[in-house]
């Protein structure tokens, strides 16, 4: 019974926070518009860099189901 208490938060909370994430990433997209925003190429790649970097991390906590330590961002 808790198992099913379990997977039914584990998907409730999945769905809200990937939506959340990709909402937010696309929200990240939107400054790569040059006609309102002025960035360097090495801006653009710090910020996709450490995204692509947080993505490994979340690959291995599912694959190794263990806890890998949190990065932080600034340009």
């Amino acid at each position: 019974m808790a198992r099913d208490q379990d997977r039914k938060k584990f998907v409730e909370l999945a769905e809200k926070r990937v939506a959340r994430a990709i909402k937010d990433l696309r929200l990240i997209g939107n400054l790569a518009n040059k006609n309102n925003y002025s960035y360097t190429d090495q801006d653009a790649e710090k910020i996709i860099s450490v995204l692509e970097v947080e993505l490994k991390v979340l690959r291995r906590k599912f694959e190794a189901k263990g806890n890998s330590g949190e990065i932080t961002f600034k340009l």
